[in-house]
């Protein structure tokens, strides 16, 4: 019994005892860290080619509000002009011309409308890689007084 005391002893006193002091820890705002460098982020989904004629033609509506007209069109349109346009990644017409006409008063007021709304938006994420420019064509539907609805806008009728 008197070996059983010591090792009670011990066993008590090691249970009083105060715990180590804490370990010091580094101010980790002044540690210089390595970080590898990282890619940027990824850039928005490019616009759809359909939506960008519709941004265009709301431009090209907007510079020539008193040139166009609204509502349903007539049954019957005098003239129809459709024109193809190229646009760098600046917005800047490259080329404009009209690809299909029989009327040549409207196809004046067609391209006259097109200088007049320049520069348009730009094409972000749909230039072609090996060109920097997008073509497309839009439709300008006139009515008697050669005011324009555009193909783009003009929905269903």
């Amino acid at each position: 019994m008197h070996a059983l005391v010591p090792t009670t002893l011990l066993a008590i006193l090691c249970g009083c005892a105060s715990p180590p002091p804490p370990v010091p820890v580094e101010d980790r705002s002044s540690i210089a860290t390595e970080r590898e460098p990282t890619a940027a982020p990824a850039p928005p989904p490019s616009l759809t080619l359909d939506a960008y004629k519709a941004h265009v033609a709301r431009h090209i509506v907007e510079r020539n509000a008193d040139r166009t007209f609204s509502g349903r069109l007539p049954p019957m349109l005098p003239a129809i002009v459709v024109v193809n346009i190229t646009v760098d990644r600046d917005g800047q017409m490259t080329d404009v011309r009209v690809q299909r006409s029989r009327d040549p008063d409207a196809s004046r007021v067609a391209l006259a409308s097109m200088l007049r709304s320049g520069p348009l938006p730009r094409p972000q994420g749909l230039l072609a890689a090996n060109s920097g420019a997008v073509t497309f064509s839009e439709t300008f539907l006139f009515d008697r007084d050669y005011r324009f609805q555009l193909r783009t806008l003009a929905g269903p009728q």
